[in-house]
């Protein structure tokens, strides 16, 4: 009982986190070019995502966002050069 707890705690707090990212980079985003633009949301959702799956499965959060955000830059990046060829 006490580790659900303990997990929805820091789900919450996850959460709340993520939500207040997402927020603040969508005003920086207004100055940014294409690219920058889809590698940046990218890093974002990937570390939301990967946060919160750490949390899910109880692994290290810190780490699942850090490799999330890095995963999330980089398809970003991809379906922006995607995007320029067609």
């Amino acid at each position: 009982m006490h580790n659900a707890l303990l997990q929805n705690t820091a789900f919450r707090n996850t959460a709340r986190i993520g939500a207040l990212f997402a927020l603040l980079s969508l005003g920086a985003c207004s100055d940014m070019s294409a690219t920058q633009q889809r590698v940046v949301t990218g890093a974002a959702i990937g570390t939301a995502v990967g946060a919160v799956g750490t949390v899910m499965t109880g692994g290290c959060v810190a780490c699942g966002a850090a490799v999330g955000g890095a995963v999330g830059a980089g398809t970003g990046y991809v379906i922006d050069q995607i995007q320029k060829s067609m």
